[in-house]
């Protein structure tokens, strides 16, 4: 936007791209934009209705707000799914978790395109955490979904298997916030563009 032409009170800014990629959150872009036209907002556009409306709310976003990454958790284990999936939760994650590979499958049969990364255990009973990877990347409808691995067991041999074979990162238990935090960027790169 150039600073020679300035918005007029009357003006309108397309949104095209979310809130986020201004380095503010979604309720501090609704606060800073508080008293624009609900409306207008919601058609994708912004009433710059005085001259002191914060920069990022004039800026180009998106016109429609993505939801937050989903991520498939798979494990056997209800103890390591129910940390899993809090972790994922508490960093703001949609967060759909299996106890199988084989239900893995069938959940990304049914809407893969809806999850931008899965989070697998490698040792599982009937298909291993291995077996999904090899299962996902194998598929070309689903090789592009980003797949980490994670074990209890710190095995240089499993963990180069793993990544030799298209695992996005190798994760070893008890995952932790900071893992999650790491994941996030991936999470959202899959997402694809609306």
């Amino acid at each position: 936007m150039s600073s020679t032409n300035p918005p007029s009170a009357t003006s309108h800014v397309a949104l095209t791209r979310h809130p986020l990629e201004h380095g503010c959150g979604l309720s501090e872009w609704r606060s800073r934009c508080r008293g624009t036209d609900s409306t207008s907002l919601k058609n994708g556009l912004l009433q710059a209705s005085a001259p002191s409306i914060p920069l990022c709310c004039l800026c180009p976003m998106s016109t429609t707000v993505q939801e937050p990454p989903h991520v498939l958790a798979v494990d056997d284990s209800l103890v390591d799914r129910v940390v899993i999936s809090r972790l994922l939760r508490s960093s703001k994650y949609r967060v759909t978790t299996v106890d199988s590979g084989k239900k893995a499958l069938e959940v990304l049969s049914l809407g893969h395109e809806s999850v931008q990364l899965i989070i697998t255990d490698y040792c599982m009973p009937e298909m291993t955490g291995y077996d999904l990877l090899k299962r996902v990347k194998e598929s070309a409808e689903l090789r592009g979904i980003p797949v980490v691995i994670m074990s209890s067991e710190n095995s240089p041999s499993r963990i180069r298997r793993c990544l030799d074979e298209g695992a996005e990162e190798f994760l070893i238990k008890p995952v932790r916030p900071s893992d999650v935090s790491r994941l996030c960027n991936r999470a959202i790169a899959a997402m694809p563009m609306r």
